[in-house]
């Protein structure tokens, strides 16, 4: 029952609930049916301060209380429309940019394909040209088998040429030197008395030419010239030997140069037989972001394409590996556990000095693909070939970045072995020594985890592998325990790089193969290094070479070591009398010996 309303004159009077009094809640009898009793409604009375005029107020308030929710909804509402045509309207607009996008991705990968379609034909013809000016392979038969021959084209056939009509020349000056001499007049000491020696030279003559009635005409002995006329022949043909050297000596380099090219013309021949022969050679789109442009490079199992990244808009450097078919699913499984591992290691490094690795997919359970950083320029070891050697301050600049890249690789955690540094795996980012490097291939590379590294290094579990002239001698000792290696390892190979940038030939094995170095010991018989005598080479680089190049891994130095090493600080000098570095040029101090100048 609602509460009754009083009025505050009444708020004094009776009690506020009433109830009826009943003897007893329970039923009553009539003969044999008990009649149940209804309850009791009780209520309660609740007195309150109220007016009609507080209540017309209470209720007004809340009107437009309610009237004010009621326009709030209806602004949200009428806001929620709005929003949900903008969301209509920006969703037309982002499937108009989607479709725009796809356009555009559609005509980049169109142009890139025409770009590419045409550089491959420029690059075909250009071959087919200098197949005549250069050389090319001729298949030539042996027995059963079938073999390649180069045979070089008109421009070194052009030079020998030349060089054999130089060779002729000088073989003719030379004859007639011989000649000339016998007709160099006598010395001033015999000239004084012509007289006497007049009558027997001309008895010489008739015995030579025989007598008169002599039918054989024998040819005179030369004639004597003068001084002059003598002096005068021999310069003439001193000039003419002199014009000779110096154009055997363009003929040479001409030809060195020619040699330089032909290399380039080799390489380029193999590229397009390998991507002629190539599966992906048609610009395929892999994992539907990575359009294949052009083949790179082959190796053993894979092939490198670069390519073009539809998502990022930038170049990369695609790895295709592909295991033969062939192979057992145990050689599978454990080539692409290799590869995953070499991906999980790559991918966690960032550094300027190391290529990055952006990404890994699959294609088939045969074919996965590493897609890597793109760099223009050709890697170390072609360098080498093309120019022999470089000068020491391009080879310090060279080293100084290695080593930069190799304390990255020791301050990470856990820190990592590359075990791999070679020419090869050094890519020169311009192509040139002057300029920047990266590091690549981290596919035998170790990690220093501290379940496997102790105080004396840790286990060499894949002795035999790597490139043999670059490894130390610890990498070679067999016994019943397995090496311990460091990253002294990566140190000795500094030393060896090193080496042959400066000198154009490995210190140990140069002409050997890595069978004859592995038979032959040589690496373990590489007690010392020996350092030709031409080109020069400072006394400080020899020195950094010889702390590299350290038999025993004890004396050797270690990464840090080497990256704190003199040689490769600054141009700066080192005081006499303390240890602090003073840059050249400032103020006045006594000049310190030669060795502890350190030349750039």
């Amino acid at each position: 029952m609602p509460p009754a309303i009083r009025s505050p004159q009444n708020s004094h009077s009776a009690p506020s609930s009433v109830r009826q009094n009943s003897p007893s809640p329970t039923a009553l009898s009539f003969g044999d049916h008990p009649v149940t009793q209804p309850k009791q409604l009780s209520f309660k009375i609740t007195q309150t301060d109220l007016t009609m005029l507080k209540l017309t107020a209470l209720e007004s308030n809340k009107n437009q209380d309610l009237e004010k929710k009621e326009g709030r909804i209806d602004d949200l509402l009428r806001a929620n429309c709005d929003l949900r045509r903008q969301i209509d309207e920006q969703q037309k607009l982002l499937e108009k940019y989607k479709e725009r996008l796809n356009k555009c991705i559609s005509m980049s990968k169109k142009l890139l394909i025409e770009k590419s379609t045409q550089e491959k034909l420029a690059s075909r013809e250009k071959s087919m040209q200098d197949r005549l000016r250069l050389g090319h392979f001729t298949t030539v038969r042996h027995g059963a088998s079938f073999t390649e021959q180069w045979t070089d084209g008109f421009a070194f056939q052009n030079l020998v040429k030349q060089q054999e009509w130089v060779n002729q020349q000088r073989e003719d000056i030379e004859r007639q030197r011989k000649l000339l001499a016998k007709r160099k007049p006598p010395s001033t000491n015999n000239s004084q008395a012509p007289s006497a020696n007049s009558e027997p030279k001309q008895r010489k003559n008739k015995a030579v030419n025989g007598a008169e009635n002599d039918p054989f005409v024998r040819p005179n002995l030369p004639q004597l010239l003068t001084l002059a006329e003598y002096h005068e022949q021999e310069e003439i043909f001193k000039l003419r030997l002199g014009h000779l050297k110096k154009e055997e000596a363009e003929i040479q380099a001409e030809l060195e140069r020619l040699e330089r090219v032909r290399n380039l013309h080799i390489r380029e021949l193999k590229r397009i037989n390998n991507e002629d022969n190539s599966q992906f050679k048609d610009h395929p789109t892999l994992n539907e972001r990575y359009l294949l442009l052009h083949l790179l490079g082959r190796g053993g199992f894979s092939e490198v394409y670069k390519a073009f990244d539809l998502y990022e808009q930038r170049y990369a450097a695609v790895k295709i590996h592909q295991l033969n078919k062939s192979w057992r699913d145990e050689k599978k499984e454990n080539y692409h556990k290799h590869a995953c591992r070499e991906y999980r290691i790559h991918k966690e490094l960032d550094h300027p000095r190391i290529v990055k690795l952006y990404d890994y997919f699959s294609l088939d359970t045969d074919t996965f693909c590493t897609v890597l950083e793109y760099c223009e320029g050709n890697d170390l070891d072609f360098y080498l070939k093309q120019h022999k050697l470089m000068t020491e301050k391009e080879a310090r600049s060279i080293v100084m970045q290695i080593v930069n890249a190799l304390r990255y690789l020791n301050e990470i955690k856990p820190p990592i072995i590359h075990y791999d540094l070679k020419p090869g795996n050094i890519l020169l980012v311009d192509g040139t020594a002057c300029g920047e490097i990266k590091i690549t291939d981290f596919g035998l590379s170790k990690i220093m985890d501290d379940d496997s590294y102790g105080v004396d290094g840790m286990d060499l579990t894949s002795q035999g592998a790597g490139t043999y002239w670059y490894l130390p001698p610890e990498c070679f000792v067999v016994g019943k325990e397995p090496p311990k290696i460091s990253n002294k390892v990566d140190v000795w190979s500094v030393g060896v790089i090193f080496f042959q940038c400066l000198y154009g030939r490995k210190p140990f094995g140069h002409n050997q193969s890595q069978q004859d170095i592995l038979q032959e010991n040589t690496i373990l018989k590489a007690t010392e290094v020996q350092f030709p005598v031409k080109p020069v080479v400072s006394n400080e680089a020899k020195a950094f070479i010889r702390r590299c190049l350290a038999y025993r891994k004890e004396d050797r130095f270690d990464v840090h070591q080497l990256a704190n090493d003199a040689y490769l600080l600054p141009h700066m000098r080192r005081s006499n009398s303390s240890g602090n570095l003073h840059m050249t040029g400032l103020a006045a101090s006594p000049t310190p010996p030669i060795s502890s100048i350190i030349p750039y």
